[in-house]
C-alpha cells in the first residue's frame, strides 16, 4: 500500500506533464519534442526563485504559469508558426531545434550538477501509510490545475475556440475565430502544463536541466495510454503509469519499471492505438 499511495500521488503530476503535450497534438496535430527541456526549465524556474527571491515553490509556480505560457507563445511564433501547415517531419524537426537550444543555454548556465528544493514539509500517517506532504501537495495543485484546464476549454468562450480549433480549423475561421491567435495561445497552454509540472516535480526529486527528458518519455506513454488530445485521458493515464512506478519496485529492481512502461506503451499501440478513453476534441 506504501508503494501504491506513493505511486498515485506522482501520477496526478505526471498527468498534468502528459495534458501538455497532449493538448498541443490535439489541437495543433505537432508532436512537441522541446516539451521535456520545458518541464526542466519550470524546475529550474520554482528552484531560481527559491534560491534568488526567497519566492516559496508553491506561490512561485504562478510566476512559472505565466512564464511558460508567454515562452510557449514565443515559441510558436519564431518556431511553429511558419511550419504549422508543413509536413509533421518539419514541426518535428522545429520543435526538436527548440530542445537542443533550451539544453544547450540550460547547461552552459546551470551545467548538469544535479540541484535538490528541500521543502522539510515532512509527512502524515494515514492507516499506517506514510504520506509525504510534497507528494501531497503536488497531487492536489495537480487536480486543481486539470480542474482549471476544463472549466476553461468547456466552459469559456475562448476555450470553445481551441475546441473549435481542434475540430476543424478551416470551418472555425469561417465562422471568424482567429485560428492564429488561438493555435498560438493552446502552444502557450501545453507549455504552462509543462512547466507547472516541472515546478512540481522539483519539489519532489533531484533535478538538472536533462531531466526533462525522462518526463517528456514518460508524458509521450501517458498520452497514447489515455487518448492523445484528451486532456482527462492524461490524467487517468498519469495515475496508471504512476501506479505501476509505484508497484513494480515493490517486487523488482527499480531498473525495470522503463522496462514495462514501454512494454505497455507498445501494447497499447497493437491493442488500442486510439488510448483508453480515445481522442476527445
Amino acid at each position: 500500500m506504501q508503494f501504491l499511495v506513493d505511486g498515485l500521488l506522482i501520477g496526478f503530476v505526471y498527468g498534468i506533464a502528459a495534458m501538455g503535450l497532449t493538448l498541443i497534438w490535439g489541437v495543433m496535430n505537432v508532436i512537441n519534442l522541446a516539451h521535456g527541456p520545458i518541464i526542466a526549465l519550470g524546475m529550474f524556474g520554482v528552484y531560481l526563485l527559491l534560491n534568488n527571491a526567497g519566492v516559496n515553490p508553491y506561490p512561485g509556480l504562478l510566476l512559472v504559469a505565466i512564464a511558460g505560457i508567454l515562452t510557449g507563445m514565443l515559441i510558436y511564433a519564431l518556431a511553429i508558426n511558419r511550419v504549422i501547415n508543413a509536413p509533421h517531419l518539419s514541426s518535428l524537426l522545429a520543435t526538436f531545434a527548440i530542445n537542443m537550444i533550451i539544453i544547450g543555454i540550460g547547461t552552459a548556465a546551470f551545467t548538469t550538477t544535479p540541484r535538490n528544493i528541500d521543502m522539510g514539509l515532512g509527512s502524515f500517517h494515514v492507516l499506517g501509510i506514510s504520506i509525504q506532504w510534497t507528494r501531497m501537495i503536488a497531487a492536489i495543485a495537480s487536480v486543481l490545475v486539470a480542474g482549471a484546464l476544463y472549466l476553461f476549454l468547456y466552459r469559456t468562450t475562448t476555450g470553445k475556440h481551441v475546441r473549435a480549433v481542434a475540430n476543424n480549423r478551416a470551418a472555425a475561421e469561417l465562422m471568424g475565430i482567429p485560428s492564429g491567435r488561438i493555435l498560438a495561445l493552446s502552444f502557450g497552454l501545453g507549455t504552462l502544463l509543462a512547466g507547472i509540472a516541472g515546478g512540481l516535480i522539483a519539489t519532489i526529486f533531484p533535478f538538472t536541466i536533462l531531466s526533462g527528458g525522462t518526463y517528456e518519455l514518460k508524458s509521450f506513454v501517458i498520452g497514447v495510454l489515455g487518448g492523445l488530445g484528451n486532456p482527462l485521458g492524461s490524467l487517468l493515464g498519469g495515475l496508471i503509469l504512476g501506479t505501476l512506478e509505484g508497484i513494480i519496485p515493490a517486487f523488482t529492481e527499480t531498473t525495470w519499471v522503463p522496462v514495462f512502461e514501454f512494454v505497455l506503451f507498445v501494447i497499447i499501440l497493437l491493442v488500442r492505438p486510439q488510448g483508453i478513453l480515445g481522442a476527445k476534441k
